[in-house]
């Protein structure tokens, strides 16, 4: 039998029962109802939500409300022999099988599919947890098959409570403030916060002030964790792509703290700053353009000021244009343009250059008419001719590059239009 001391804090106090479980009150109080009952037949789920939302509980839970037999798999170790495997063996039971499939995002489409004829006989009940986006990693077959229940990350309450009980069972105490810094740490992921309380714990009473004092300290707790350099960021899930719309939408909207505290969330949490910059040096063409021209410039030169000094030093100059890129007047217009004549360019993609244009490199090419008629601007004055057309005659489109009358790009448009009265 095992020992449950030796059990992780985590895997000791999963909950045994719906009344234990956080975050309960956030799906629908109906359905939760009926399956708590165990009545009709047993629903097959897709569980998606963060790490430590509680997926696997929840399967389990699920599984001891209804009379039937309960398989867990992971699609990390498991395959479409193991699946049939579990289809093949559940004529040999009375009861319904439920498969609880964790992580089944890593199955392919063909595996995914394997469950389908299964799944709509009622020979199984599947259960899927996934951390990622169904829309993008499940088939549209599997997911009109299943109940799709969204778990959230857990708030600070739920996450206290949680935390109380593991003091109880540890029956090592925490300072309020050391609670608060332990379950802003954890990012409403209840495991990661069990982990962390069990190590902190575990640290504490190898310290000698463990047996004078009951409480574990706050400023042993911001201590530890700064030697541990916890980080809660996933370079590779939906929340990179999360907080990355989420930077780039608060250098949109102007405000430089959001950006900032994302921007940097991501660099603590292990994100490449390359990653950063690049983003910046195309917000700064995409987002502010012609606006202020140097937007532009820094961003450039920040990528080639981190190269030159690395970290942690080159956290300063992405600061730095961070700061400038969310505070300086903000245009797209050139971007707009961008788009005008690509759309221009698809509905004229051949549009014959105008002979003015042309280079007349040859006498054959000269006697063809190639640059007859070209005149210099530079020798006209104010260096513009007026009522030149540049464009081939066939592409009757309006202008392309309207500028706004926010920062520098203003200069922009009075020229212009000055422009296009000589031009009238």
């Amino acid at each position: 039998m095992i020992d449950k001391t030796t059990m992780p804090l985590a895997e000791r106090l999963r909950p045994r029962c719906f009344d234990e479980f956080a975050g309960l009150e956030c799906l629908d109080a109906d359905f939760i109802g009926q399956v708590r009952a165990g009545s009709g037949r047993i629903p097959s789920l897709i569980l998606w939500g963060p790490p430590g939302t509680g997926k696997t509980t929840l399967a389990k839970l699920v599984g001891g409300a209804f009379d039937c037999r309960f398989v867990e798999l992971s699609a990390v170790l498991s395959g479409v022999k193991e699946v049939r495997a579990v289809v093949e063996s559940a004529q040999d039971f009375k009861e319904p099988t439920l498969l609880f499939v964790d992580e089944i995002h890593r199955f392919n489409k063909a595996q995914q599919d394997a469950f389908l004829p299964h799944v709509e006989s009622g020979r199984i009940a599947l259960i899927g947890a996934t951390t990622e986006n169904p829309s993008f990693y499940l088939t549209r077959a599997l997911l009109s098959r299943c109940r799709l229940l969204v778990l959230s990350s857990l708030d600070s309450g739920a996450l206290r409570k949680v935390l109380e009980r593991a003091i109880v069972l540890l029956e090592v105490g925490v300072e309020d403030g050391a609670k608060r810094i332990i379950c802003d740490r954890s990012q409403g992921d209840a495991r990661r916060m069990l982990n962390l309380y069990e190590s902190i714990a575990q640290a504490w009473q190898l310290t000698s002030d463990s047996d004078a004092v009951r409480l574990v300290k706050e400023s042993f707790v911001v201590q530890y964790l700064e030697n541990a350099g916890v980080s809660v960021y996933d370079r590779d899930g939906e929340e990179h792509y999360n907080l990355a719309s989420a930077f780039i939408k608060s250098l949109r909207g102007s405000d430089p703290d959001a950006a900032l505290y994302y921007g940097f969330r991501m660099l603590e949490g292990g994100e490449d700053p390359r990653f950063l910059i690049r983003r910046l040096v195309i917000f700064a063409s995409e987002d502010i353009g012609n606006a202020d021209g140097r937007a532009l410039q820094l961003a450039v030169a920040t990528l080639t000021a981190f190269e030159l000094v690395g970290l942690p030093e080159g956290r300063i100059p992405i600061a730095q244009c961070i700061t400038y890129l969310a505070t300086a007047p903000k245009s797209n217009k050139s971007y707009v343009a961008m788009h005008r004549a690509i759309r221009a360019v698809a509905n004229h993609p051949s549009a014959p250059v105008p002979l003015s244009l042309r280079n007349g490199e040859t006498s054959l090419m000269r006697d063809l008419g190639y640059g007859k008629g070209y005149e210099y601007p530079h020798d006209a004055d104010g260096a513009f001719l007026q009522g030149k057309r540049y464009l081939p005659d066939s592409v009757d489109a309006g202008p392309f590059y309207e500028p706004s009358d926010r920062g520098g790009e203003k200069l922009i448009r009075d020229r212009q239009e000055w422009l296009r009265k000589r031009a009238r």
